[in-house]
């Protein structure tokens, strides 16, 4: 049995390089973008765009220790402007020590607060690299977005989840049951640090990893288990959750529960324009208005008026009736796209703009309105992406 250690193990766990880092191999595999930075120790200024748990710490602790420059930890939710004149000095100015400052939730810090940042970034005084669980054309603002390059983080795959759940019990020296490590990939939902925070809660307690032991771990509140980011994602679950099943008073309590808590307003208006279109979709257009303009005027407004716009457009949402063949003719189509490829296009509705075009038959025998339609590839002649079902709502 190892010894026990006060150390969390994430941090024993954590990775040193790009070699040991688990997921994202479309930015840290080779020839990919930060592995290319790494190689060529070069910096630049960068936000990471994901759901937690998916390594944006890691890779930007890992980006500054190889690229030797000295790395200085914010979250938006607590600094402030004096935090980083602290970092930049009394005398700023580019120096031999690269700064690199790693901004948590950025999405946090106001247009003000990132107006203050802009200069220090624009002269390289700090190479800024922001983390974000939001959509950061949203929430960052313009000049300060343009200077950095977006890398967006995927959620880690069931397999990456294994591997991760394998160091953790080589590092306690330890076993765990498929069972229970078929309970912990699903629960973690691509989720890297809630699954290494189950085990380390569950091992300190037990010294045994089941998934009763695994369970317990949420049923006790003093364990250090990231309670504001589950809730977070719980919450704004159950709130979709409730509006797609047309339950108006359980939409309106998770709001509220959001709204008390202090949500940012945007992020809740934001899922409820995406919700317009995906649940609600052709069974009643002008939801995605009001979502819209939901979204307009929390902008506008802000807490705590604003959460009279958002309780108008949730019972609206709610209300209304629901129609996802949209949503779904899209998913099916993007299925096609991503097994076939680009198959080639009908030869009558290709754009002949030269002559060589129209002689190889560009465009040929192309009619506006034609009795027969069929414009799909060859290969999917007859396909039926949309498909018609009836409006549902619950009354």
């Amino acid at each position: 049995m190892p010894l026990h250690t006060t150390q969390p193990l994430a941090d024993q766990l954590r990775p040193k390089n790009l070699d040991e880092f688990i997921g994202q191999q479309h930015l840290v595999g080779p020839g990919k973008p930060l592995r290319l930075a790494v190689e060529s120790k070069t910096l630049f200024s960068m936000i990471f765009w994901g759901p937690p748990g998916v390594g944006k710490t890691t890779l930007a602790r890992i980006l500054a220790k190889e690229t030797d420059a000295e790395i200085h930890e914010l979250s938006a939710v607590s600094a402030g402007k004096d935090d980083i004149k602290k970092i930049v000095g009394t005398n700023p100015s580019p120096g031999l020590v690269k700064k690199i400052l790693f901004l948590d939730e950025i999405h946090r810090f106001n247009k003000a607060q990132q107006d203050f940042l802009l200069p220090y970034v624009e002269s390289g005084i700090l190479t800024l690299i922001g983390a974000t669980t939001e959509n950061p054309s949203f929430e960052v603002i313009a000049p300060l977005l343009s200077r950095c390059r977006v890398f967006v983080l995927n959620e880690l795959s069931p397999d990456e989840i294994r591997e991760v759940i394998s160091r953790c019990l080589k590092t306690l020296e330890t076993k765990m049951s498929k069972e229970a490590t078929d309970w912990l990939v699903n629960m973690a939902n691509g989720d890297a640090r809630q699954a290494i925070t189950m085990i380390d809660n569950a091992y300190t307690l037990y010294e045994k990893l089941t998934i009763d032991t695994l369970k317990s771990t949420l049923q006790n509140s003093f364990l250090r288990f990231d309670k504001k980011g589950e809730e977070h994602y719980n919450t704004i679950s159950a709130f979709i959750k409730s509006m797609r099943a047309s339950n108006v008073d359980a939409a309106v309590y998770y709001l509220a529960r959001m709204v008390e808590a202090g949500e940012d307003p945007k992020f809740i208006a934001r899922r409820m324009v995406i919700f317009a279109s995906e649940d609600i979709g052709i069974a009643n257009s002008s939801a995605l208005l009001v979502a819209n303009a939901v979204f307009e005027a929390v902008t506008k407004i802000g807490y705590p008026e604003c959460a009279i716009n958002l309780v108008h457009g949730v019972v609206y949402l709610a209300k209304s009736p629901k129609n996802r063949s949209a949503y779904d003719a899209l998913q099916a189509a993007r299925k096609d796209v991503k097994e076939l490829g680009n198959l080639p296009i009908p030869l009558n509705i290709r754009n002949a703009v030269t002559d060589l075009m129209k002689d190889i038959g560009y465009h040929e025998g192309y009619e506006m309105y034609p009795e027969v339609d069929d414009y799909l590839p060859e290969k999917l002649k007859g396909k039926k992406y949309f498909k018609e079902i009836k409006n549902t709502v619950k009354k």
